[in-house]
């Protein structure tokens, strides 16, 4: 097997090394000379695993088969984060397992049928208007403050409104949904050290679980409801199933679509061209290509349940593959010219929504409907945005978070680096 060109104990899951940068380079190297190549990770580096490294996969054609074939690679065993805290008791990963992302077939099976029930086109389509409208007061309150967080004032709102939109979480709550959502995803960030995800979550859980209570009292015409009233086969969400689906929501929906924002404008910024060009034409393919430019979600894992041969390297049962989306996006044998930024770019197979199979993002309508509204309503306010900082960039190995962007809305300030 080739060996690619990297320094010894590189950790393509180093949260320091994504607290600076996404290793763009190294992804290259290795999808040209090892697309799947053993992460070695010496004792207590493992980001709470205790099982020597993981088989880190670059290349679309290889992620996109291991996230079909869901029979072999297992998302329950292990759960799909790659990365914790070295710290973590395994006891933590494993309580994640009720959540909808690390189960497997027929549990996953049975919820996700049940799930789908809210995410039909006409329910996310009923959402429009209201999201619209929020988008547009977001975009004129950031123009008339003149300059800003980009991720606080513009970024965050929407994909929460969506979700708390969604949900039928009432306005006043609405803060505590963003609060849970952060404090829950930052366990690997300094600046989150005094913050425990684990109450996050039992908080937001109980939360849920109150709601759900409210609505089987009070039913309405809403996704809560649809969720746990039982269907013509009896199928329906317990309340404990509810709560672990409101905490993938506030995670895999809020947080990826919040990220996708931020990092599409920043290309935006970076690509002034593609900028004159949503402007004038308003794409509907600008929605793919900025969540592929992203890629919100650096990687998620699997867990061999069997030995099994991927593009001829064997891989051993228990061993864990961690597939790389943010390499996968930028496969020079699959997109033309990868590192440019077209938001006209057709066919775009990326998979910025996690590959395909069983675990394909169930709300990426809502997503790509999200980040539509909120580019419409920039261009509309602030088509002249400049950017006057770096990003500062979220600590984590699998979370391609942004958490501050200081940008002026008029395109007046300097820009300063």
């Amino acid at each position: 097997m080739p060996r690619p060109n990297l320094p010894p104990g590189f950790d393509l899951t180093d949260p320091d090394m994504y607290a600076l940068r996404i290793p763009v380079e190294e992804f290259a190297e290795l999808r040209a000379s090892a697309p799947i190549w053993w992460n070695q990770q010496a004792p207590g580096t493992g980001g709470g695993f205790h099982d020597g490294g993981f088989w880190a996969i670059t290349k679309l054609d290889d992620v996109k088969e291991v996230s079909r074939r869901s029979d072999v690679f297992s998302s329950w065993q292990n759960g799909v984060i790659p990365r914790f805290p070295n710290e973590i008791a395994r006891e933590e990963i494993e309580v994640q397992r009720f959540v909808m992302l690390n189960m497997d077939a027929p549990h996953h099976t049975r919820l996700r049928k049940i799930i789908s029930r809210g995410f039909t086109p006409r329910v996310v389509g009923r959402l429009h208007d209201e999201l619209n409208d929020r988008a547009q007061k977001i975009a004129k309150a950031a123009a008339v403050a003149g300059s800003g967080d980009f991720v606080e004032q513009v970024s965050c709102e929407l994909p929460l409104q969506a979700i708390a939109g969604l949900l039928g979480v009432p306005q006043e709550d609405r803060g505590k949904l963003f609060e849970w959502s952060n404090q829950m995803t930052g366990s690997e960030d300094p600046e989150y050290a005094d913050i425990d995800p684990k109450m996050a979550s039992l908080e937001l859980i109980t939360y849920a679980m109150k709601m759900a209570e409210i609505k089987a009292k009070n039913p309405g015409n809403d996704i809560v409801t649809a969720l746990i009233e039982a269907d013509i086969d009896g199928e329906k969400l317990s309340d404990d199933e509810f709560g672990f689906f409101v905490v993938m929501l506030a995670v895999a929906g809020n947080e990826t679509t919040r990220n996708s924002i931020t990092q599409g404008m920043m290309a935006f910024a970076d690509h002034p061209d593609q900028w004159e060009l949503y402007k004038k034409e308003r794409p509907e393919t600008a929605a793919d290509e900025i969540v592929r430019w992203a890629t919100p979600i650096t990687a998620f894992q699997r867990t061999a349940l069997e030995d099994y041969e991927l593009s001829g390297v064997p891989i051993k049962q228990g061993q864990r593959v961690v597939m790389f989306y943010r390499s996968a996006n930028f496969d020079e044998e699959v997109f033309g010219d990868p590192f440019t930024f077209n938001i006209l770019r057709n066919p775009n197979p990326h998979v910025g929504f996690g590959g395909t199979g069983a675990h394909y993002c169930i709300g990426a309508n809502l997503a790509r409907m999200t980040i539509n509204l909120i580019f419409n309503a920039v261009a509309d306010h602030m088509p002249d945005l400049k950017p006057i900082s770096t990003p500062e960039r979220l600590r984590s190995g699998w979370l391609n978070g942004i958490k501050r962007w200081q940008v002026d809305y008029t395109g007046k300030c300097p820009v300063v680096h």
